[in-house]
């Protein structure tokens, strides 16, 4: 009797099949032992090792910056601590900032510039002007972190301008495309990293809990405070009550915001001479004058 070669075929098959699976049901059995093993050894971490995982700011800055906010809070106005709430939420929270750590920030900035003052003028001047200069620096460090902050306000008001025309654009076509506004709004902000896009994140998150549409987009002029977001914010408002299609808003925004941008961008150009005059008086000037005049300074010095 004999077996044809497929039968021989299909049984080393076979054989060579059960032998993987039988190899791979093993190793997945030692796996799972590892991992089971593992967890019955491995001890839940405590708070101490918790908190040392935490990121250096987060276990030594802002805890000694909330300490200093009784010290930066009564050197600071009861009208400008409501100002710089506002200004933070403006400038998107730089670093996880808080208002008790930016008070905490500008005692701890102001009280490091005074001391480092105190101890530079102590053994060059009298004692009295040694004071008098530490508290001179010290006042300057208390509004330090004001112009930091400013900064930061008008980098983030400048890119969200700088930015508005594309996503206005961007808008148009997803609502050309069939989606409605909000889903519009939802797709260029999951699909854009920027400070804009950050904020319309915001806006769907509002819609999505309960708040109104226009109340969201106001919300949204409010935390950003650029003329460009809150001239478009108004437009849409009033197109939602008079019942004007929103993709004939978007549109014509789009055209305005980029014809805004283009008329800034010429504005600037158009101040760069002016800027430049004051280097140009300072310090190329004078270097030409160096070594042009130069060499006929010995000359006219022996002339005379």
């Amino acid at each position: 009797m004999t077996v044809s070669p497929a039968l021989i075929a299909l049984i080393v098959t076979a054989g060579v099949f059960a032998f993987v699976m039988g190899l791979r049901s093993l190793r997945a059995r030692q796996q799972i032992s590892m991992v089971g093993a593992t967890l019955t050894r491995a001890t839940p971490p405590d708070l101490r090792q918790i908190e040392l995982r935490a990121p250096f700011s987060e276990r030594i800055l802002k805890p000694m910056l909330r300490r200093l906010y009784r010290m930066g809070r009564y050197l600071t106005p009861a009208s400008s601590i409501a100002q710089l709430q506002q200004k933070l939420i403006v400038a998107g929270m730089p670093g996880g900032l808080t208002v008790t750590d930016f008070l905490g920030l500008r005692f701890l900035a102001g009280t490091a510039l005074g001391g480092l003052a105190f101890t530079l003028f102590v053994t060059r001047q009298t004692p009295a002007q040694a004071v008098l200069m530490s508290g001179a620096t010290f006042i300057l460090g208390l509004y330090l972190p004001n112009l930091w902050l400013n900064g930061k306000v008008a980098a983030r008001q400048k890119a969200i301008a700088r930015a508005l025309p594309d996503t206005l654009d961007m808008m148009s076509i997803c609502v050309d495309a069939g989606l409605g506004f909000e889903a519009a709004i939802q797709k260029v902000a999951y699909q854009s990293n920027n400070e804009l896009a950050l904020e319309l994140r915001r806006v769907i998150s509002e819609i999505r809990v309960g708040v109104s549409r226009g109340d969201a987009l106001r919300h949204l002029a409010e935390r950003t405070q650029v003329p460009d977001v809150a001239s478009f914010v108004a437009v849409l408002i009033q197109a939602d009550r008079l019942g004007i299609a929103i993709r004939n808003v978007l549109t014509t925004q789009s055209v305005q915001m980029r014809i805004q941008r283009r008329q800034r961008a010429e504005e600037a150009a158009g101040k760069a001479p002016i800027k430049m005059m004051i280097p140009l008086a300072l310090f190329i000037f004078p270097a030409l004058f160096a070594i042009i005049l130069g060499p006929a300074v010995p000359r006219l010095m022996s002339a005379f």
